[in-house]
Parts: C-alpha cells; structure tokens; sequence
C-alpha cells in the first residue's frame, strides 16, 4: 500500500519506518519537522493514490481538528482518514459521522507502543466500518505484533478502548510507586532495586512496566536527578468522566489521576516513579531537580 503519515514525531516517525521496512510506502508530513516527504497537505493528498489513506499522529484538540477540516477540502469519495492519536472517542464519532458525508471513512485508532514501539510494534484498538478497517489491514498488520490488533467495534469505539488502556496504566503505575515509596521508607534497609528485579521473574506482578521500572532505578537507584511532577495527557480524566456518566465505580483509576494533581503541589517519591516510568516508554518530558 501507498499511505500518508501526518506528523512525525517520536510516535508517527517510528510508525512511518516501521511500515516501511514491510514493504509498504508512505509519504511523510510534519508542518514543524525538517525530514519530510511533501511541505503541505496539499501535496501529500496529491502524492497518493485513489482510494487515498491519510494517517494522521499529531496531537489531540485542535491540532487534529483543523487537519481533518482540511483534508475535508481536499479528500474525495472513498477515500479514508485514520486518526492514530489520542483524541477523545466523542470527537471521534463527530468527526466520522462529519467526513462520512462526503464519502470519507473514518478510523479511530487508538495506538500503544510509546518510543518502543518501532522495534515492539504498537498495540492497535480501532473502531470504523468494517471494510475501511479491512482496506487497512495490511498496514496493521505491519504496525502490530502477532495478536496486538483488534477491531474493537464502530466509530469511537477505538479510542473510546484505548481510554480505558490509558486509565489502567495510571492505576498500574501508582500501584509501582506507592510499592517503592514504601519500600524506602522501610527501617528495615531493603535493597529496593534488586528487590523489586526479582519481582520481574514468577511475580504474579511481572510486567513491562516493572521492567521499565527496574531499568530507571539502575542509574538512578533514588530518582534524585527527577522531580516528582506528573502531568495528565487528558485520557485519564475522560476516563473518570465516562465512569461518572456511567456509574461504574473507579476507584483505583480516579485515585491515581487525583495523585497526579496532587504531584504539582509537593515533590513527591512516588510521583518520581511515575514521571521515569512515562518517560521510559513514552518519551514524555520529565522535569529535572
């Protein structure tokens, strides 16, 4: 296949390799990148073939809204935009619902995998018509590894799954650092990094995020060059949003966003583990002492 990536950042530039290195093209643009295939949308649109694959890995909010607003100019019938982002599953359906009256499908494709993504592949949960997903295949099938792609139902259903993913992650990753915050804290001098390495083999707690943990803790055994700050990317919040609406209680998930907040008030151990952890695998900017 022949694919327009929009946005290469440390998530779309990896994807873009990644698909390539399967045999398939794609021809790259970033308004704000220097390594890119065409200098506009225009010529990007122009650059593919009918029935033209637009992906775009760019931020959420505006930035995704007034891409999609022109490739709504620019995109005919049959054509398909993938929005691999973390856009919120409401505006996804919006946005779907909007382009398909021009004849335009729309994929919502909730994306995992971080900056490892490249060599891993990504975790993809999409949502769309079923035969837009199928005329997107082959390009799944290049990002995901065997079994890290599902179809996960209509429009917003991808997103509104990778939503859930991203609550999940906060709860798990609070849980790691309540653990090594009272690990620490013990009188007893345990050794915390080795301790928590071992948990790594027949642990019924074994995880890539320990493993992500454990490789933060060997250059930096007590976190002191982070700072125990944490931002939210957004998807934790809708997450408790929609447990609201829904009442299903959360009380893990809502706690852990809670704790994020709370790590812009004090310089918190714990919030240490969480700003390492999300820059192991997702590259997110870490505020140094």
């Amino acid at each position: 296949m022949k694919i327009g990536m929009v946005g290469l950042g440390r998530m779309g530039g990896n994807m873009t390799e990644r698909i390539r290195a399967h045999g398939h093209e794609v021809v790259g643009y970033d308004a704000f990148a220097t390594t890119r295939d065409v200098p506009s949308l225009e010529e990007l649109v122009a650059a593919l073939p009918s029935p033209r694959v637009v992906w775009l890995m760019i931020p959420a909010g505006r930035p995704t809204e007034d891409t999609i607003t022109a490739l709504a100019l620019l995109l005919q019938s049959g054509d398909i935009v993938v929005d691999g982002g973390n856009s919120y599953f409401g505006d996804s359906i919006r946005r779907g619902t909007t382009l398909a009256q021009k004849g335009v499908g729309f994929i919502d494709a909730g994306t995992s995998g971080g900056i490892w993504g490249l060599e891993n592949g990504y975790c993809l949960m999409v949502g769309g018509d079923a035969g837009h997903v199928a005329t997107l295949q082959p390009i799944f099938d290049a990002l995901a590894p065997e079994g890290g792609f599902v179809h996960s139902g209509p429009l917003g259903a991808g997103h509104f799954t990778k939503m859930v993913h991203n609550g999940i992650e906060y709860g798990i990753m609070e849980a790691f650092a309540e653990g090594y915050e009272l690990l620490r804290a013990s009188e007893l001098g345990i050794d915390v990094p080795n301790s928590l390495a071992a948990w790594r083999y027949g642990s019924v707690v074994r995880s890539w995020l320990l493993e992500l943990l454990v490789g933060e803790l060997k250059d930096d055994p007590n976190l002191d060059k982070l700072r125990g700050y944490a931002d939210d990317s957004g998807e934790g919040r809708w997450t408790v949003n929609e447990a609201l609406r829904l009442a299903v209680p959360m009380p893990v998930i809502t706690a852990s966003l809670y704790r994020r907040f709370e790590s812009r008030q004090d310089d918190s151990v714990a919030m240490k583990v969480i700003a390492a952890l999300r820059n192991a695998f997702g590259g997110h900017a870490v505020k140094p002492e």
